[in-house]
């Protein structure tokens, strides 16, 4: 990876902390989420609107990762409503770099070095560390389900976005088209809250679109990042936003035990120094 692409990358994990730690921050996370997904059209309209159409092969990459998407805010609502930030967010970000350089060597034929994967590997055990002593019973099973299910939609969209971007000759239309589509999840999510939707709070509007602007910039530089980077790398690369939550979550959510938790971002940094060694 080019010192450009991890630029971008880390530049998009801090983003997606942050709008992360508004979901769960918030009293109404339902409409949170559908205010977020309600952002990115918005933004991927003024994106699409100053970019060429993507080629007809990535639509249906486009389809793919909508309907992705749908079970992502559906599993990501319930893992937030049920559990801590720094316990689901780790565990559902923890899966997600495994299976998509898994899934990138058999779909795209990216073979990764042996010293990237050791950087992988690395990274995601301190990633699922960070979920705070899940395998102790101290995080409830229905949590565990809901992050993991999580982790399982991120790998598949994250992958399914890797390819259709190679695919669409444009990686702005792309983008553009990809959060366009999103008005299907938030329409989803609005069908869901139904008559309550009047009773929506300004300060709740106002931090649903603020997470939607972070969330599509985050995940923007991310597609961004994918059309010229190894996916299994970028995907690594994009969970050190766990590193960022942790500390969001200590600062800001008073979420403990710190301590632990910064060792534990110490392993994950470490894999990405074997990563990023192995590019070089």
């Amino acid at each position: 990876m080019t010192s450009f692409a991890l630029t971008l990358v880390l530049s998009a994990a801090i983003l997606h902390a942050l709008w992360n730690a508004l979901v769960k921050a918030s009293g109404d996370r339902l409409a949170i989420l559908g205010l977020i997904a309600a952002g990115h059209v918005v933004l991927g309209t003024i994106i699409a609107l100053q970019s060429p159409l993507p080629a007809s092969p990535s639509w249906w990459f486009i389809i793919a990762s909508t309907v992705i998407h749908l079970g992502y805010y559906f599993l990501l609502y319930h893992s937030y409503r049920l559990g801590d930030l720094s316990h689901v967010y780790p565990i559902a970000r923890g899966m997600a770099p495994v299976l998509v350089a898994v899934g990138a060597q058999i779909f795209a034929g990216e073979a990764l070095p042996p010293l990237a994967w050791l950087g992988i590997l690395t990274a995601s055990a301190g990633i699922f560390l960070l979920s705070g002593n899940m395998f102790k019973n101290k995080t409830p099973p229905i949590v565990i389900a809901t992050a993991m299910g999580t982790g399982l939609m991120i790998a598949s969209y994250s992958l399914v976005d890797g390819l259709g971007v190679r695919l669409a000759g444009t990686e702005t239309g792309y983008i553009g088209w990809l959060f366009i589509a999103e008005i299907f999840p938030a329409l989803f999510i609005f069908q869901r809250i139904g008559p309550n939707i009047r009773h929506i709070s300004r300060k709740t509007i106002i931090t649903g679109l603020l997470g939607g602007v972070l969330s599509a910039g985050a995940y923007g530089l991310v597609i961004y990042a994918k059309s010229f980077s190894p996916l299994g790398m970028v995907s690594t690369l994009r969970e050190t936003s766990v590193v960022f939550a942790a500390i969001i979550g200590m600062l800001w959510l008073n979420e403990r035990p710190w301590k632990l938790r910064i060792f534990e971002s110490t392993i994950v940094a470490g894999g990405v120094v074997l990563m990023t060694l192995a590019s070089m």
